[in-house]
């Protein structure tokens, strides 16, 4: 599955063996988010991750959002 564009936002949902897989991806994300200073929008239930990417004061998508979805997808 790949990022979806919608609502000026990319969104994606991953899905893993177990909570713990999902929390140290998670944890990645969190590394590559500081070093990019761009946070996503995001939620965990259990081996579920379900990503938000949005500039919140640019009104929406930006290049800050396609550079962090990339990095994301090269984890």
């Amino acid at each position: 599955m790949s990022w979806i564009e919608k609502d000026g936002a990319l969104e994606r949902e991953f899905k893993f063996r177990d909570f713990s897989e999902a929390w140290a991806f998670m944890s990645r994300v969190a590394l590559l988010a500081e070093a990019q200073d761009h946070h996503p929008e995001w939620s965990n239930v259990y081996n579920c991750v379900s990503i938000r990417l949005t500039t919140h004061d640019a009104g929406g998508l930006t290049d800050k959002d396609r550079k962090l979805a990339e990095a994301i997808d090269a984890l």
